[in-house]
């Protein structure tokens, strides 16, 4: 399938064209026909589920619908084949932007400040969970689906079919966005030369343990520095993988749980409390009292040195020199090529393009060389803490979109992941959000060549993988300080503790102006008063005192037997 047609180009491939004339079950069946090969429902249900959705899409037909969301290959197919059936099933044209997260985060920010209604729908990361229960512009859902919306809303949704709501869920129980697309950032390693029984015996003896998925930092690290320089299938192989520019992507790769993977905030699932993995801190009624250690926070906290100081090391002495200065897409498909060993930080977003035939990462036979693990943590994590992040893009409704408008965005947002076409959607992009997708049958067969991804979301431990969770008041911006001062630290600029300072600082000083402006009630920030670090060292759990000795003791386990306890 062509992920990337066009509107028209893909409503002339189902041999219809956009427009009310169109809204029945005739562009409905064609559709089905032409691009729905599996699906967890009879064909007699996925037209009975077409004909509510044509039904609920008749008094908004003639509508022109602008929805935005990052550029992944889910949402190109959902741009590229769903958004222009849709808009031939019910006569609501769909404009399906593809930009990314930065720029998507960035229209919602301006949206949120301004009131105006730049667009109808957004599917951005319920990593905005802390902003949107905080400010109260987002509609949420819970209220939306028995009220203003009860007549859009889809009666075969089936809520509890999906897998990550808890994610979009605020304290106060209410759903506040929808996940249309799901990934975790796992550890990512080449299967067959971890198994290789030449290199499995050079490993052992130059070690003195198994060559196998590394448990800790420090027998990644181990891992990393054995495969470096390498000459394998006649070229040069790396042991890490990373990306370093100054880019929105770089603030990503570190909230997206590294700091919580060193071991830099409290214990809790699915998010540290009271700490959490950017290291701010929050009080019993979650208002966020502080980041810098002075305050009780952890984001400069020597756990997050630690993180940070790793990171750069790896980049810098196991990693192909051009990573340096790549973003977080030029960076993802490069271990499809075939020189790299493993790496850290993988989103299993990327597994659809590693699966490609003729790929060197890929066996004749389907299968693929490499496979995926849960990635392994640092010195400072204790078990208890979280151990991944996991991403959920999200339909996102914002009250100052207009209701008719909000109405028809959320018919687009439910035919995302309509049991119809979520099976399908789901071979295409490998980013899960029902349990009826998961555990069907054509993915059964299919694991083989998935590298462990469907034994990861068909196991219990997917649960331990999180996203952001409530602690973080304002996404937009606190989320730019991130990549702008770890920038710093990637480049060399400054310290690992220098652009650490700066950055607790700075999230300490967006949290004031927030508290002075008291424009998130009772649930805003309520900063602590600094004191002498030390005191809040001193204190059980985060944030925690530097280690006198920052390595530990290697341990690996092999693939299989990892594979057996997520069974």
């Amino acid at each position: 399938m062509n992920l990337r047609l066009t509107t028209t180009t893909a409503l002339v491939s189902l041999g219809l064209m956009a427009g009310p004339a169109f809204a029945d079950m005739e562009a409905a069946r064609a559709f089905l026909d032409e691009r729905i090969e599996r699906s967890v429902l009879s064909r007699a249900e996925q037209e009975a589920e077409m004909q509510w959705f044509i039904d609920a899409a008749a008094p908004f037909r003639g509508m022109t619908i602008n929805v935005v969301s990052e550029t992944i290959t889910t949402h190109e197919w959902e741009a590229g084949v769903l958004a222009p059936a849709f808009s031939a099933i019910t006569g609501i044209t769909i404009k399906h932007d593809l930009i990314g997260e930065g720029d998507v985060v960035e229209k919602l920010q301006t949206q949120l400040q301004t009131g105006e209604n730049v667009y109808d729908m957004y599917i951005n990361d319920a990593d905005l969970i802390g902003t949107h229960w905080r400010y109260q512009q987002t509609r949420n859902l819970t209220d939306w689906m028995v009220g203003e919306g009860a007549d859009v809303t889809n009666p075969d949704l089936d809520l509890g079919d999906f897998i990550g709501l808890s994610f979009a869920t605020g304290p106060d129980g209410k759903l506040y966005q929808l996940p249309v697309q799901q990934f975790a950032n796992l550890y990512w390693f080449r299967h067959d030369w971890f198994t290789d029984p030449a290199i499995m015996a050079e490993f052992k003896e130059r070690y003195g343990y198994d060559l196998g998925v590394p448990v800790n930092w420090s027998a990644y690290e181990d891992i990393a520095e054995f495969f470096t320089g390498r000459q394998i299938d006649g070229q040069t192989v790396y042991g890490n993988m990373d990306y370093g520019k100054k880019d929105p992507s770089l603030g990503w790769r570190f909230t997206d749980a590294w700091m919580s993977m060193a071991g830099m905030g409290s214990k809790g699932e699915p998010n540290g409390f009271p700490v959490d993995e950017w290291g701010i801190r929050v009080n019993d009624q979650y208002q966020p009292v502080g980041s810098c250690v002075a305050r009780g926070g952890a984001t400069n906290s020597p756990a997050a040195v630690y993180a940070i100081e790793k990171y750069i090391k790896w980049l810098q002495q196991y990693s192909p020199p051009a990573a340096a200065g790549m973003t977080f897409g030029e960076a993802g498909p490069v271990p499809a090529q075939g020189n790299i060993a493993q790496q850290m930080f993988w989103y299993t977003a990327f597994t659809a393009d590693m699966v490609k035939p003729g790929l060197p990462v890929m066996n004749e036979d389907g299968t693929p060389k490499w496979r995926m693990a849960p990635s392994p943590h640092g010195v400072y994590w204790e078990e208890g803490m979280k151990v991944g992040y996991q991403d959920a893009g999200s339909v996102t409704l914002l009250e100052s979109t207009p209701v008719d408008r909000a109405k028809a965005a959320w018919l687009y947002g439910q035919f995302l992941v309509a049991k119809t076409v979520d099976l399908e959607k789901s071979h295409a992009g490998l980013t899960f959000v029902r349990d009826s997708t998961i555990n069907h049958q054509s993915f059964s067969d299919r694991a083989p060549q998935l590298g462990g991804l469907v034994e990861f979301y068909r196991s219990p431990a997917r649960t331990q993988w999180s996203d952001t969770g409530f602690n973080v008041p304002d996404y937009p911006r606190l989320a730019q300080l991130w990549w702008q001062n770890i920038g710093d630290a990637s480049s060399g600029a400054k310290t690992a503790q220098e652009a650490l300072d700066a950055l607790c600082e700075q999230q300490e000083a967006v949290m004031a102006r927030l508290e002075r402006a008291g424009v998130q009630g009772e649930f805003g920030p309520k900063l602590n008063d600094p004191q002498n670090p030390e005191y809040w060292l001193s204190q059980p759990g985060s944030p925690k005192p530097k280690l006198e000795n920052e390595e530990e003791t290697p341990i690996t386990i092999s693939y299989e037997e990892l594979i057996k306890s997520w069974q």
